[in-house]
């Protein structure tokens, strides 16, 4: 690692480590939040979802049913 920041410094992108080791972790806390964000999201759709499932807003598929409708969101995903 120690490497990695000494050649990010001579290329002259930063002019100190310690510039490289903030920019890593501004990246860092960045991704961070972001997954934050999406966790949140994926809990939030996930709660919706099981609350219409328990007041019966859902469609009984068959397999063929599930099939037909998984060509034709492929289908309208390439147009």
């Amino acid at each position: 690692m120690e490497q990695d920041i000494n050649e990010l410094v001579e290329t002259g992108r930063y002019q100190n480590r310690s510039e490289v080791i903030r920019a890593g972790l501004r990246l860092l806390l960045q991704q961070e939040a972001q997954n934050s964000a999406k966790l949140e999201a994926l809990r939030n759709a996930t709660s919706s979802g099981l609350m219409q499932l328990e007041r019966g807003e859902y469609d009984e598929l068959t397999s063929d049913d599930l099939a037909q409708y998984l060509d034709e969101l492929g289908n309208q995903a390439s147009h």
